[in-house]
């Protein structure tokens, strides 16, 4: 769970340490101070200075939201910045990811914030959605629950269970990664969501080893084709901006030559 306002800087350290498996003496050997240092910070007993915090939440690979939230338990000011993402100093960054999405068409890709809002999307994306329900549409528009609606992608995709298995595994990670109780909460309104019937009885054939890759597999809501797509993330490595370390881009590349030949087709 993410650190509560009540949270002394103790408990959010010890939260945060159990949370990523470590005793107090491997934090120690990681952020380099003794364990009697950690144990006395997380008893209370010692107030770490701004310094200290910045390597515990290094050590800890926290985000940077929460690294500000583990300053602020500790009186000090947030260090990283957070703007929107339309703000005007943002702009070559967002025209980065422009450029990356447009950069994989004609296949799908899109760019989306911590909680799997859409920022971004290419024109590729544009064709798979026919069918989908308006109101999955309208912003803000929550990609993992357009994938997973009964009404939304869901009874395009040939081998739903395994791609909402890997949907719901991703969500447990992120959530468990952030410490953010939204994303725990979307992954319980997904995991409720009945599943859609599939528009095939039988199982696909698929081109990708699943020891590989889960691939997704889906019919084309247009030309009925038999698309599959191996996904890829990509983000920024050296934020030092919330909103933008919180950005992921998610590119779909043909897992077959049958899919390139398709979607150079529709393009």
């Amino acid at each position: 769970m993410t650190m509560l306002a009540r949270d002394t800087i103790g408990d959010a350290l010890r939260n945060w340490r159990q949370r990523r498996r470590l005793s107090q003496l491997d934090l120690a050997l990681e952020t380099g101070v003794s364990a009697r240092h950690i144990s006395f910070i997380e008893n209370g007993r010692s107030l770490p200075s701004r310094g200290m915090l910045l390597r515990l939440a290094e050590s800890l690979a926290l985000p940077l939201r929460e690294r500000n939230r583990l300053l602020l338990a500790a009186g000090f000011a947030p260090h990283f910045p957070e703007r929107p993402l339309d703000a005007p100093d943002m702009e070559p960054a967002m025209t980065a990811v422009r450029a990356v999405l447009a950069a994989f068409e004609p296949y799908p890709a899109l760019a989306v914030d911590r909680h799997w809002t859409l920022v971004e999307a290419n024109q590729a994306l544009s064709s798979l959605m026919a069918g989908v329900a308006s109101y999955l549409l309208e912003p803000p528009v929550n990609v993992l629950r357009l994938s997973l609606a009964p009404d939304g992608l869901a009874p395009m995709i040939l081998n739903l269970e395994e791609w909402r298995h890997h949907v719901l595994e991703r969500l447990r990670r992120d959530a468990a990664t952030f410490g953010d109780p939204a994303l725990e909460r979307l992954r319980d309104e997904l995991t409720r969501l009945a599943p859609a019937a599939s528009p095939s009885g039988t199982a696909p054939q698929v081109s990708v080893d699943a020891r590989v890759a889960v691939p997704l597999v889906l019919r084309h809501p247009v030309t009925g084709q038999r698309l599959s797509f191996l996904s890829t993330t990509t983000i920024f490595g050296t934020a030092n901006d919330v909103s933008l370390a919180e950005l992921t881009l998610e590119g779909f590349l043909p897992a077959d030559e049958e899919t390139r030949e398709a979607l150079a087709a529709v393009a």
